[in-house]
């Protein structure tokens, strides 16, 4: 995590031209730059898109990405500054979101779940200021119960699109019609109920209902968010050709695993759109509409992007995620000459270079067409001072919080015979060379780096910064004397057997698994980890090593 905190706090903003090309790889293929689509030309000139809209999957209550990897993939206060630095070239552009949205699971842990609604309540905040329209929610969604859901809604200014609900309503609606860009956008959605209610009507047969009411609003561009997954949304648009676009979210999500983004595609004209969980990236859809508008009669929009070309883009993602993970460790572990690192840097450029050639096709000659990406969400984007504030404010919360209301959280008890944690100091009585060597890893001052950020209470964090964090006999979120830091014992298991009994080569671990390190050096905390080689990083001389005489 050390790493993600100090980029966390960074900004770097970046303005972008009209036309060109951002050096940032975008999963899936999607084209980079001001206009992440790619800016379309009319007699030489950039026209901007008629709309803009910037489509969320998945978000799970991610607000910010944790990890120890550089240019590491997420974060709100990016996406959010991003968007905002955009308007001067997508003047007319909304927000939508499908898929579990404000909670990362489906219950809230006694434990956390006034630091999991506190976070709900900074992202809803932070929508509201990107022109957020509407979200069909996931099983997630409800884990603060039907109010709970509602206050988020009208915290955001959003509209639910829900299969049940309050009884269709607000803020829970079948459909929702936007002006944006001189056009009316019709939202129609599929998400998830509570579990106290449920709906009849299958997703295609919801989705058709909220096509007709759009429709009879006057809307003219019509895009369906459904939390159904992949399979079911593709059926979707095949049963409801009128739409212009569905929105692909899942129906329910655990853990903080990131998934593999996958490319856009049409099925029959309705384009199939999803962007990575956890705000890896964003789906962006640029429309221009070219044609006479008759209010709701759908527009139909011809693929300026080139989404036919999915086989090649996957294989140019592919690469070009690979290289990209590999600079940053090169980078920031220095493990290749800067001239090798600058060589393979052109090589990511070349390999972005064709992928753009490949997303950007001539817009048609006549009539409306749409152009499609995925936009990587990085630090490079920026952080306005504003927003990060707001996300500061709830960091500071958090600690402030859980310090007083878990400050009884006690360590689990010991058992007769089981060992407990003693704490680097034990260790360094019989082990000193080693607890030197320790000293100068980046393991003996994790939990400074929270600290110094007045993180060290969040239990989203603490974990991986402590030793013997909630087992028998070790530490706690507010409990953690002597077990500070990444100390012997993670890896070497609990030592006070040891201590009693020096000669009793089973009290521990005395060559530890490279697996262990996979407990926290593990997706989505960090990218090409070969545990096996980095163990190596932290031996030597009286620890793994022999003495030097």
């Amino acid at each position: 995590m050390t790493g993600s905190i100090r980029l966390f706090l960074a900004t770097s903003i970046v303005v972008f031209g009209l036309i060109g090309c951002e050096r940032g790889r975008s999963p899936g293929g999607g084209a980079s730059g001001s206009s992440p689509t790619g800016a379309a030309v009319d007699a030489g000139r950039a026209v901007l898109p008629t709309l803009r809209l910037y489509l969320i999957t998945d978000l799970a209550g991610a607000l910010a990405p944790c990890g120890c990897v550089k240019d590491q993939l997420g974060g709100l206060d990016h996406f959010a500054t991003w968007v905002q630095a955009e308007r001067a070239h997508a003047p007319a552009s909304l927000v939508a979101a499908a898929g579990p949205l404000f909670f990362m699971d489906g219950k809230l842990p006694p434990d956390r779940a006034d630091q999991d609604r506190r976070k709900a309540a900074v992202i809803a905040s932070l929508l509201r200021e990107l022109h957020f329209a509407a979200f069909a929610p996931g099983v997630n969604d409800w884990a603060d119960g039907q109010k709970g859901l509602i206050d988020l809604a009208h915290k955001a200014g959003s509209t639910i699109l829900a299969s049940s609900g309050a009884g269709g309503s607000p803020p829970f609606a079948s459909a929702i019609v936007k002006d944006a860009g001189g056009i009316k956008v019709g939202f129609v959605g599929f998400g998830q109920g509570s579990s106290e209610s449920a709906d009849a009507a299958s997703p295609q047969e919801s989705i058709a209902r909220g096509v007709d009411l759009a429709k009879q609003q006057g809307a003219s561009v019509l895009i369906a968010l459904a939390a159904v997954g992949r399979d079911e949304a593709k059926r979707i648009a095949e049963a409801v050709p009128d739409l212009t676009a569905i929105v692909v979210g899942s129906t329910q999500t655990a853990g903080e695993e990131n998934t593999v983004v996958p490319q856009g595609e049409a099925v029959g004209g309705v384009i199939v759109a999803e962007g990575g969980n956890h705000l890896q990236s964003v789906a962006v859809l640029d429309l221009y509409v070219r044609d006479r508008v008759t209010p709701g009669q759908p527009i139909r929009f011809v693929d300026a992007t080139g989404l036919d070309r999915r086989p090649e883009r996957e294989d140019l993602a592919t690469r070009i995620d690979s290289l990209h993970e590999k600079i940053a460790v090169w980078e920031r572990e220095r493990t290749l000459p800067k001239a090798d690192v600058e060589a393979r840097k052109s090589e990511l450029a070349e390999l972005e270079d064709k992928r753009l050639s490949l997303d950007v096709k001539p817009p048609p000659t006549q009539g409306s067409f749409f152009r499609y990406a995925l936009k990587e969400i990085r630090p490079s984007l920026g952080a306005d001072p504003t927003i990060q504030a707001e996300i500061g404010g709830y960091y500071e919360f958090v600690n402030g919080h859980n310090r007083l209301a878990l400050a009884d959280r006690k360590p689990l008890p010991r058992v007769a015979g089981q060992a407990g944690y003693v704490g680097v100091a034990a260790c360094g009585r019989c082990h000193a060379p080693a607890v030197a060597m320790w000293k100068h890893t980046w393991h003996a001052h994790a939990y400074g780096t929270l600290s110094s950020f007045g993180r060290e209470f969040n239990l989203e964090c603490v974990g991986c910064h402590v030793t013997g964090y909630e087992r028998p006999g070790g530490s706690t979120v507010t409990h953690v004397d002597k077990l500070q830091n990444v100390q012997c014992e993670v890896c070497h298991g609990p030592g006070s057997r040891h201590v009693a009994d020096p000669t009793d080569e089973k009290a521990v671990i005395a060559k530890p698994d490279a697996d262990r390190c996979l407990d926290c050096h593990r997706r989505p905390h960090v990218e090409q980890f070969d545990a096996v080689a980095k163990m190596k990083a932290i031996l030597g001389p009286g620890h793994g090593a022999p003495v030097a005489k």
